[in-house]
């Protein structure tokens, strides 16, 4: 596609049609398959960028996920630059507006990481970030952080917003148990939620949502939205994957439609790629993920996930299909799912997987599944 053509969605290549189902109490309705972009500014370059958002949106992915913090791994130097990259190729296809759909997530603090670069990158003037706090997750902030994601995507509202992480302590990124000392200091979920509210009255943006949180948070956070008369969240982006099922119990309940009706957009459907079964038998592929951060969520790369990636893979072969197929066939498939967040450092990944999600997973397979997480449960979780 030259750089000048505008894209449509009418202009599809071959390929599976996408299941479009409502995102949870909203009136959006959202393909199966989200275009995660974390990569875009690091892994891949803004040309290469481009190219696999073409790919998207030729495809029917008109959904696109991505954050102020991304791309990943964070640094002052690439801060913001994957919502630039989305601005600058909306603009150059010439986008209609309403035929996108864009998620960005608003940062809090991480106790022992500096991310005072995030809310630097939040000023119209570069500012150092030196002379920049932490990221807390206040009311200003979350107004600062919206208003500087707009600027970056050339837009004028965003779909969907998301708090990336609770502001208070809770158990998230691969940990199992809650350490009540742990706990801090932290907005409250009424000034996080009210400051939200006010920035869907001025139209900033439509919907929102949260992100690795838990039962006790989204419940929490449904009810203040009650209280304070805020249309209430529609989506959660959680990790979600063969070696990560615990989302399935008490957090389904919650989210489910008969309860606060909130869709889910799951990230890490291949563990960071380890379900993919690349780095099986200890390899590690040249420009892979893993490769190049070592020690970068080592969560998805554990002894644990690798034994239970081992056997996920040798079914995913005995039943014809690629590990890759398995995990996100199994993942797209699921009665929670609105959309299954995927990524791709090439076209021809980010098409795998497109279609891995179109299938459907015959019920000897759905059992195969489920006896081996019976084996090796939530391999994910580290703690």
């Amino acid at each position: 596609m030259a750089p000048d053509q505008a894209s449509t969605p009418e202009a599809t290549v071959p390929g599976p049609a996408l299941r479009i189902k409502p995102l949870g109490g909203s009136t959006l309705e959202v393909p199966i398959v989200c275009l995660g972009t974390m990569t875009f500014g690091k892994q891949n370059s803004e040309e290469e960028s481009f190219a696999l958002l073409d790919y998207a949106f030729e495809r029917g992915v008109n959904f696109l996920d991505t954050a102020e913090l991304y791309p990943v791994p964070p640094s002052p130097a690439t801060s913001a630059d994957t919502e630039r990259i989305i601005g600058r190729w909306m603009k150059a296809r010439s986008i209609p507006r309403d035929k996108i759909i864009i998620t960005t997530k608003v940062a809090g603090e991480i106790p022992g990481l500096d991310r005072s670069f995030i809310v630097a990158a939040r000023s119209e003037t570069p500012a150092e970030a030196a002379s920049q706090p932490q990221p807390k997750l206040r009311a200003a902030e979350i107004r600062d952080a919206c208003e500087a994601s707009l600027r970056r995507l050339q837009t004028d509202y965003i779909d969907i917003y998301l708090i990336h992480w609770p502001a208070r302590y809770a158990p998230c990124f691969g940990k199992r148990r809650y350490r009540p000392e742990l706990e801090r200091e932290s907005p409250s979920v009424e000034e996080q939620v009210e400051a939200i509210g006010q920035l869907i009255q001025e139209g900033k943006i439509k919907e929102w949502g949260v992100s690795n949180e838990t039962t006790f948070g989204v419940c929490t956070i449904c009810e203040a939205a009650r209280k304070l008369g805020v249309k209430p969240p529609v989506a959660i982006q959680n990790d979600v994957s063969l070696v990560l099922r615990s989302y399935e119990g008490e957090l389904a309940e919650a989210c489910a439609p008969r309860n606060n009706n909130i869709g889910l957009l799951a990230y890490g459907c291949l563990a960071g790629g380890t379900l993919t079964g690349k780095y099986r038998g200890g390899v590690r592929p040249e420009k892979s993920r893993h490769t190049i951060f070592p020690g970068f969520q080592p969560r998805y790369l554990s002894d644990r996930v690798a034994a239970a990636t081992e056997r996920y893979a040798e079914l995913a072969e005995s039943k014809g299909l690629t590990p890759t197929q398995l995990a996100l066939s199994w993942a797209a498939t699921r009665w929670y799912m609105a959309s299954v967040i995927i990524g791709g450092t090439t076209v021809q990944q980010l098409k795998d997987n497109i279609d891995a999600c179109c299938l459907a997973l015959d019920p000897e397979v759905e059992a195969a599944v489920d006896e081996l997480y019976l084996t090796f449960g939530d391999a994910n979780l580290t703690d």
